[in-house]
């Protein structure tokens, strides 16, 4: 069993893409930026968090490997906790070397994990990728770009993608670990044959248990016994002083990003006070997360990075 000192924290930055508000450009997004990341090392974080969309719910989104390297740029010390990538959408080729990229600038700083997306299944079929194919197209992208990250030379001939001879220089000097995000069956087996690990959102302690157990088997039958596992979660929060103000601040920003009722989220989201949301996310370090990533709404971004960091210590103290 994973004990909570063990476990690696890191809180997703993002939020103000999402909450209607007029974006943030130009230097003062740099500094505030800049302000934010100082404050997550300043508290204890491990990492931070950011995600990756290309045309997501009326034309949101970011790219994930863009803003890892300019987060790995703008401070010395945090690891990029990118998750999830849209792997399916991008040549295998192309991303290995926008990985190889960011390792160049911070090795050892940099972990993946990807996802076949689905969402919104008009940004996947606006890249021209049928939706059909995601799981295909993911088995056989994420077996190129672990290959391509070797520097060996790779020659390919599949369903989706044709190398000859490929090579990528300089090699990796630390390896990339590489979780693999989905709730389905086919995503448990694609982790445990391919990945270092699986990333679970919305999802139940108890489940989450399950599917960890799930990759390890998976990971077992092929042969791979002596995998260093990383699994993680990823909670949206809300903080505040009690439930009802803690829901207030996530539940409208969820209902406009995903636009369904928050009612069919709010089991899997914790909100409340740190201490509320600190027995919520326990069990999951029960379950064998290494990883625990929070997408907070407080009353500033500060302060939910300091709520994340107070349910850190409860769980260190309750230890």
């Amino acid at each position: 069993m994973n004990r909570p000192a063990d476990v690696r924290f890191g809180v997703n930055l993002m939020p103000n893409l999402w909450d209607g508000l007029p974006a943030t450009v130009g230097p003062a997004l740099l500094v505030k930026r800049r302000r934010l990341l100082d404050h997550m090392t300043e508290v204890g974080m491990d990492h931070v968090m950011i995600g990756d969309h290309i045309m997501f719910q009326g034309g949101l989104g970011s790219d994930g490997l863009t803003d890892a390297a300019s987060i790995v740029t703008a401070n010395d010390e945090l690891e990029v906790y990118l998750a999830v990538y849209l792997l399916v959408l991008r040549h295998p080729l192309l991303v290995a070397r926008q990985l190889l990229t960011v390792a160049q600038l911070a090795p050892g700083r940099l972990s993946l994990g990807v996802g076949i997306g689905g969402d919104d299944r008009r940004e996947v079929s606006a890249c021209g990728v049928d939706p059909k194919t995601r799981g295909r197209r993911m088995d056989e992208a994420l077996d190129l770009v672990r290959q391509l990250l070797t520097g060996k030379p790779i020659s390919h001939e599949g369903e989706f993608f044709s190398l000859d001879q490929a090579e990528l220089q300089p090699a990796l000097e630390q390896p990339i670990p590489v979780v693999v995000g989905g709730r389905s069956e086919a995503a448990l087996r694609r982790a445990g044959r391919l990945g270092d690990g699986w990333l679970g959102i919305w999802t139940s302690a108890r489940r989450c248990a399950q599917a960890i157990e799930a990759v390890v088997a998976h990971g077992r039958e092929c042969g791979r016994r002596d995998v260093d596992w990383r699994h993680g979660m990823t909670f949206w929060c809300g903080f505040g002083a009690d439930e009802h103000a803690a829901r207030d601040r996530v539940a409208p920003v969820m209902e406009g990003f995903y636009r369904v009722p928050f009612d069919s989220f709010e089991r899997h989201i914790p909100h409340g006070t740190p201490a509320e949301v600190a027995d919520y996310v326990a069990p999951y370090i029960d379950a064998g997360c290494t990883s625990l990533n929070f997408i907070p709404f407080a009353d500033s971004a500060e302060a939910g990075i300091d709520a994340v960091a107070e349910v850190r210590q409860i769980l260190n103290r309750s230890n």
